[in-house]
């Protein structure tokens, strides 16, 4: 299987480490070829969205702080990353946050119920640049009609990326991705709920387009 991503070198700091040893017991759910039981997951029926490639959890921790009442699933391969989500939920007290420590695309096909997820955000993944990366992407078919399929009637995926070429490479595959519509004309405007993030941050000091895209489950 083509894999999306690369372990990207890091260390764990002190306390990214020391959340990973004493959290991971409670936030982690391991991987499984047998779908998740969301109520049980969080301990109640709020409504799921998931996260493919947190890398800091920044966004993360602070919309599920903004949203006490949604659940947040996160998947993420970067141990530190996944450490210092740990990290972020002691420090804010969170409880609407599980993670899942493992390739997103098995995730999703394996644990994720059809027609389960509120919504989906995909936030700067990696954009394998060089054409003959491409076929890495993660936001391309047949992927994209996976992920369609976990959505909810009205449900929404958000992807953002600060790569252009990507932006409307993914905005062809989705448009083309059976039961999604664009819910606006090309890119979205910017979503002002959305926590900027370190990748953004990067992006934007190399005066890279921020490009935003918003499909909805018909």
């Amino acid at each position: 299987m083509i894999k999306s991503y690369v372990i990207r070198k890091g260390h764990f700091t002190e306390a990214q480490q020391k959340a990973y040893d004493l959290l991971s017991g409670s936030f982690i759910i391991p991987f499984s070829e047998e779908n998740i039981d969301f109520k049980s997951a969080f301990g109640n029926e709020n409504g799921v969205t998931l996260e493919i490639g947190f890398g800091s959890g920044f966004a993360t921790a602070a919309l599920a702080e903004e949203n006490p009442h949604k659940n947040y699933l996160g998947i993420e391969v970067h141990k530190p990353g996944i450490g210092r989500l740990l990290w972020e939920i002691e420090k804010r007290s969170l409880s609407n946050i599980r993670i899942i420590e493992y390739d997103a695309v098995l995730t999703i096909e394996k644990m994720i119920r059809t027609e389960s997820l509120e919504a989906a955000h995909v936030f700067f993944p990696d954009p394998w640049p060089k054409k003959k990366h491409r076929k890495r992407r993660l936001m391309q078919r047949p992927f994209t009609k996976t992920l369609s399929g976990c959505l909810k009637k009205d449900g929404y995926l958000y992807m953002v990326t600060d790569w252009e070429d990507y932006a409307f490479h993914a905005l062809e595959e989705l448009k083309t991705t059976e039961g999604l519509y664009n819910f606006f004309e090309g890119f979205a405007p910017p979503q002002n709920w959305r926590p900027q993030t370190r990748f953004e941050q990067k992006g934007i000091a190399k005066e890279h387009k921020i490009c935003e895209l918003f499909f909805k489950k018909a």
